[in-house]
């Protein structure tokens, strides 16, 4: 029989990663997986059962290959003829959190569930932010293998 966690019983902790020379994509899916709760042993996929994440120096982030000025995002006003197309390189100049946002969006569940889980990532440039006080538990990205899981 499958346990299921019930409302009550979700706890959620803090984590802080410092983005400095991260790679999008490969930081994106650590990220997605601890908002998600895909870390856990209680995980459950129609709960919102993740932690909060927190990412300073954003504006240090990196693209592999020639994808910083290359790849494209596109977003329509729903309007005829209303397609409107960005590249990382403008996206980091205006917004420099909404290209990793994006990113880890895409990771996650539509629907309102995954705009309940997005909305435990706390992006913020430089190497302050006002969630000192959460305690967060620090995750080295630098450190991490590929095959390496965060679990608690």
């Amino acid at each position: 029989m499958t346990n299921f966690i019930k409302k009550d019983q979700i706890s959620s902790s803090w984590y802080e990663i410092d983005a400095t020379n991260a790679v999008v994509g490969r930081l994106a899916t650590v990220i997605s997986k601890i908002i998600r709760g895909k870390n856990k042993t209680t995980f459950t996929p129609h709960m919102d059962d993740g932690d909060f994440v927190v990412v300073k120096n954003i504006e240090q982030i990196k693209f592999t290959g020639k994808k910083f000025q290359n790849k494209k995002y596109y977003k329509h006003t729903g309007h005829p003829g209303g397609i409107k197309e960005s590249t990382p390189e403008k996206l980091a100049e205006k917004k420099p959190g909404e290209i990793l946002k994006l990113a880890v969006k895409r990771m996650l569940p539509g629907g309102v569930l995954g705009k309940k889980q997005l909305s435990k990532l706390k992006i913020y440039s430089g190497n302050e932010h006002p969630h000192t006080s959460q305690n967060p538990k620090i995750i080295e990205i630098n450190k991490l293998n590929n095959k390496n899981i965060i679990r608690n």
